[in-house]
């Protein structure tokens, strides 16, 4: 059993009561709200612990709603949705989601990344600061100071940097960061993993070359080799090594 908040948004009064009454029965505590401006709200009031956000709402919708949230959260965001393009799960995830699930699920598939979304924000072992020339990385505040300025990341931008940082000088493959940073169920989403690294690379807010640009330089090319000799997005488990 376990005492954490879910916030439920949907604009389906079925699908509400249907995850209310699942979720209530395995412990968690049920906040809900049927619209974007409501889920931002509850966010900001009651902090819950994850949020399970409907795309296609009314008003400001799924995806407007996530960025809201990112903005003064980090609590996992999973997202729900009718739709399985390639196109709506790079939205989601560029919007700052943790996770994707498409409807009509299994309740037992969604209970198992709410865990897993839910271990991977537990506290824990915190990892002394990592300080280098360029960047700063705080593990315990989750901040990223790039040449004295602090730079936003989404949760998935920082546990991504993270997991780079604590296996620099590893070879680490597709496979493996994706299953650490979004679960064992992972490895071949890759399209998940490509839109955070470019968002470290490329962000708005130039959050690229927390690596230096011999490096960017030299993890671009890899890149583009892999997906010349393998036709996937992100190259074959093998074909690059990512180091922070």
């Amino acid at each position: 059993m376990t005492d954490a908040s879910i916030l439920v948004v949907d604009d389906e009064p079925q699908i509400r009561r249907v995850l209310r009454s699942t979720l209530s029965s395995h412990g968690y505590l049920i906040i809900e709200a049927k619209t974007g401006e409501e889920a931002v709200d509850a966010v900001r009031k009651d902090k819950p612990d994850l949020v399970l956000l409907d795309v296609n709402m009314p008003g400001i919708g799924g995806i407007a709603a996530c960025r809201e949230i990112r903005e003064s959260s980090e609590a996992p965001i999973i997202m729900l949705t009718v739709r399985d393009a390639e196109r709506d799960k790079v939205l989601a995830l560029d919007a700052g989601a943790d996770d994707y699930v498409v409807k009509p699920f299994g309740i037992e598939e969604l209970l198992a990344r709410i865990r897993a979304a839910l271990r991977r924000y537990a506290p824990g072992d915190t990892l002394p600061p990592f300080v280098s020339k360029d960047f700063t990385l705080d593990f315990e505040s989750r901040q990223l100071t790039v040449r004295g300025q602090e730079v936003h990341l989404t949760p998935k931008e920082f546990d991504v940097l993270k997991h780079l940082v604590a296996n620099q000088g590893k070879p680490l493959t597709h496979r493996r960061l994706l299953q650490s940073v979004w679960g064992p169920d992972y490895g071949e989403e890759t399209e998940n993993l490509r839109v955070v690294i470019n968002q470290l690379r490329m962000g708005k807010k130039r959050k690229i070359c927390v690596w230096s640009s011999t490096s960017c330089a030299k993890k671009s090319k890899a890149i583009r080799r892999s997906r010349s000799t393998s036709g996937r997005n992100l190259g074959s488990d093998t074909a690059s090594n990512h180091r922070a």
